[in-house]
Formats: structure tokens, sequence, C-alpha cells
């Protein structure tokens, strides 16, 4: 494939949620010549401009200096969820996995690295105002998930420090939905079995509202958008991505026609904790305290020096993600297959 007319991009984890929105934008810009995935598994799909890599992140043995010379910027997404219950297990990935990317980056000579850091980076935070990417990024130390995003944190610190001329984005999006992801989300977060015909509100007697369970949400193609802004301009930093308004069980309850009740924190994790205790829901408490305490962020960088916007407001997400949860859509990649369950 010849990049002589335009840039080449490499995009790891290049499968998934993201990695599928950001690939297919990336493959319609004309200013880039061409695009390679990573992904553990090849998959059936294949845009325009873009060729594909088996490549494992947790492997040592991968040739990762191979895949990112000649590049002009790497975008790093790859991420494990799961297993929730071997911690170690994600770290081999997620940790130890992203610093052979930033490793290769640099011996590479690859002038641009864009990672995928996330809201879950934070460290506590306010739920009635918003902060903007100065907010102490240390995470919450008992969910793996932010554990793993603050250490990466650090890691492109050090990172930063040693290789200057390596221009360095990290983009702190908000929760990531689109239509094409909801067999994928349902399965991580809510195990395989959860059928998704479930997610219809009129079967839901009435709708929980825990003290702080205030969130914000994007749709995985205004995200994606943001990383090709980033590729192609000159920033530096880090980058707050989230869509208004904020989700809380008032919206939630608009949306859906559900009364929202109130529910003591201790009595919703306890049933999110024996529930994972048993292997019967993959997202574990740990992450549900994590997200109790998530704050919410100001997106007013992007806007100003990307000239980013989203174009779905966050009800609009979870309208479109809900519909896609009901009728088991999905992509064609491994990550992405639509599956109905019940």
């Amino acid at each position: 494939m010849n990049s002589a007319t335009g840039s080449r991009i490499v995009v790891t984890g290049a499968t998934g949620n993201v990695g599928t929105s950001v690939v297919r934008l990336l493959s319609e810009d004309p200013e880039v010549g061409s695009v390679r995935g990573l992904a553990r598994r090849l998959p059936d799909w294949s845009p325009r401009k873009t060729d594909w890599s088996a490549v494992d992140l947790a492997s040592e043995q991968a040739d990762l200096v191979k895949e990112f010379t000649g590049a002009d910027a790497v975008i790093h997404l790859a991420w494990a969820f799961q297993p929730t219950h071997d911690p170690a297990a994600t770290w081999r990935t997620n940790v130890l996995g992203s610093i052979r990317v930033f490793e290769a980056v640099a011996a590479a000579g690859v002038p641009t690295l864009v990672h995928a850091s996330s809201v879950g980076a934070y460290s506590p935070g306010p739920k009635d105002h918003t902060v903007d990417e100065s907010w102490p990024t240390h995470g919450w130390p008992d969910a793996a998930y932010c554990r793993e995003k603050a250490y990466l944190e650090r890691a492109l610190d050090t990172f930063e420090h040693e290789h200057p001329r390596v221009r360095v984005v990290r983009m702190r999006p908000a929760f990531l939905f689109k239509r094409a992801s909801a067999s994928e989300q349902r399965r991580i977060f809510g195990g395989r079995f959860l059928p998704g015909p479930l997610a219809r509100p009129e079967l839901l007697p009435f709708l929980p509202d825990i003290p702080g369970l205030r969130v914000q949400a994007l749709h995985t193609d205004d995200a994606a958008e943001a990383y090709r802004l980033a590729v192609r301009s000159e920033v530096r930093g880090a980058f707050n991505l989230a869509a208004d308004p904020p989700v809380d069980a008032e919206l939630l309850g608009e949306m859906l026609g559900v009364r929202p009740v109130r529910l003591p924190r201790t009595a919703a994790r306890s049933a999110i904790a024996a529930a994972w205790g048993l292997h019967l829901l993959p997202a574990s408490p740990h992450l549900f305290d994590a997200v109790l305490r998530l704050p919410l962020m100001d997106s007013t960088r992007a806007r100003a020096e990307l000239g980013w916007e989203p174009r779905y407001t966050a009800t609009e997400v979870l309208a479109e993600f809900l519909q896609g949860l009901q009728r088991g859509e999905g992509a064609d990649t491994e990550p992405m297959r639509g599956r109905k369950i019940g």
C-alpha cells in the first residue's frame, strides 16, 4: 500500500467499539494515505485504504517496531476489560502491552502517539460541576480499570520526559456507546447470557436511583472524530471528551417513562458484589464504586483547540444504544459480533 499520497496511521485495538469508528473515519479522510489495523483476530471487515495485522499486545513476541516503522502516527486503543476476576491478566495486556506500544513508538521513530486514556483515570471528583484536564489522575485504586488507566498516565509522564520529540496526545472520553457496540458491551458488562430484549422500558417496574450515579456519555463516532482531528493537528496533552447532558436516574426515567426510586448505595453494591462473586456478572463491584465517584468533565479544550464538537447529545446516544441492545446489533469484527440472547 502506497502511503506517499498521505499520512500512514497505525491503530491498535482496531476491531473494537472505538477502533472500528476510528478506522472508518481515517479511511474516509483524503489526507490519510493508509491505515493499518492491529488486532488479535483479523476481521472480515476491510474499509478502503486499510490493511490488517494479527498482533497480541500481551505477547512479548509481538514485533511492534516492525508494525510501526514508517507510520506518521500510532493511535493506541487496545484494551481488555476481562477477566475481571484475574487482574494480573488485564495488567499484562493493558499496562505491560501499552508500555510495549510506547517503547515501540520511540524505537520506530513515530512522531505522534495518541493514547486512549479515560474518565476512569481521574481521581474522585464533583458531580455538580465539571473539571478540566488538570484534575488529578490517580483513579480509584480498588478498580482494575481505573488503576490501569491511572498507571499509564504516569508511564506517559515518563515517556514524554524521555522522548520530547514525540507528540503525545491523551484522550479522556466519557462512557462510549453506539448502536453497533450493543452486543459487545452487553457481554462485557452484563454477561453473555443477559438477554438484550430485557432492555425494554415496559419490563422495568422502577428505575434504581442510586446516590452518586451521575455520569457522562458520548457517541463513539464523536470520540473517533476527536482522534482523527488530533492526528491532523499539532496539539499535545490531554483532552476531555463528553456530551451533554449528564446522565442520571431522572434523565433515564424521562427517556424510558419509568419512575426513579431511591436505592441506597449499599444495597445496590451488595447485589452487584453477590452476582460478581458467583460469576453471574462480569462488571465488578469495585468498578461500581469508581463510577459513583467519577467527576464530570469539561470538554472546552477539545472544542477550542481541536475544533471538536459532538454531533449527538447524551440522550440521543443512549436511545441509539438501547435500540441496538434490544435488537442484538453488532459489526463484522470478532469483538463486535451481534448476538441476540433470549
